[in-house]
């Protein structure tokens, strides 16, 4: 078996947990391959045997590799689904952070977890994801990647609303007059979207919801749509330019561009341990249906 290991950054004690990991891998004779920004910064933090110092690294992936081990939080894995693009690799999310919606398998269970996982006693969860275009076409290297969680405009340099006019299929629906616009996909829709009072939708659910961001009016409303809509977008107001986000990758575009969202042509698969599942995870993480008098 060959595995991928990511990490963003190395939260409090995550060197005892990520010593764990590789001295369990390393008795398992599993090959082990490290991003190599992360290898470093294990190196920089010296908490790690030196033994495990010496591994393999890579830049990029291909379909060698059998599993994805993305260490942190759900920015991780946010991060980690452009290494895997459309590879189908399954991504198993060890929670070095704090909430971890997406990371399930929290730091302390790794030994427990972590023989099953070897063993494939686990769940795949497929999750769509999405794509944008822009004309005129931008140079910024964000827009070559996809999101997992939602693609959203927002104001830029200024306390004023946007305008954001709307097309579903080329078919007009509406300007919203707003701070901004989310375009969430169900992974997404128990983030920024639900923040903003967007509905929770269950990952297996072929459906997108259009959410804005403090809309001036009050009839806005967020909108469930089919997954395989076409969205479009063009946003003007007193700047001129705003901010287009893909998860946590953040660009600059000038207004009046014309912003095509659609869902990519694969899935992004995430590990999910056999006793638990979507709504485990909304019971346990968000409280779902918490009442003291209960």
């Amino acid at each position: 078996m060959k595995i991928g290991i990511y990490g963003q950054f190395y939260h409090t004690n995550a060197g005892k947990y990520i010593g764990q990991l590789l001295n369990l891998l390393h008795q398992k004779q599993v090959e082990v391959v490290i991003e190599k920004d992360f290898l470093d910064l294990i190196k920089l933090n010296q908490t790690i045997d030196e033994k495990h110092l010496e591994y393999q690294t890579f830049e990029s992936l291909d379909s060698s590799f059998d599993l994805f081990f993305c260490i942190g939080g759900d920015g991780t894995i946010l991060k980690s689904i452009n290494f895997i693009h459309d590879l189908g690799i399954p991504i198993v999310g060890i929670n070095t952070g704090r909430l971890g919606f997406l990371a399930t398998i929290q730091k302390e269970e790794i030994k427990d977890t972590l023989h099953e996982i070897l063993k494939r006693n686990f769940n795949i969860s497929p999750r769509s994801v999405l794509k944008v275009d822009c004309h005129p076409e931008s140079v910024d290297s964000a827009f070559e990647y996809v999101a997992l969680n939602e693609i959203a405009v927002s104001r830029k340099n200024t306390t004023s609303m946007i305008n954001v006019d709307t097309w579903l299929n080329d078919q007009y629906l509406t300007t919203y007059w707003a701070d901004g616009l989310i375009i969430s996909t169900p992974t997404g829709s128990t983030g920024y979207s639900l923040s903003c009072g967007g509905p929770v939708i269950t990952p297996n659910t072929d459906s997108l919801v259009i959410t804005p961001i403090a809309p001036h009016n009050l009839n806005a409303r967020p909108l469930i749509i089919r997954d395989n809509t076409k969205i479009t977008l063009r946003v003007s107001g007193r700047e001129d330019s705003h901010l287009v986000s893909m998860d946590s990758r953040i660009a600059s575009l000038e207004n009046d561009t014309k912003i095509t969202i659609s869902k990519a042509p694969f899935t992004i698969n995430l590990v999910e341990l056999n006793q638990e599942s979507f709504l485990y995870t909304l019971r346990k993480k968000l409280l779902w249906g918490e009442d003291k008098r209960n």
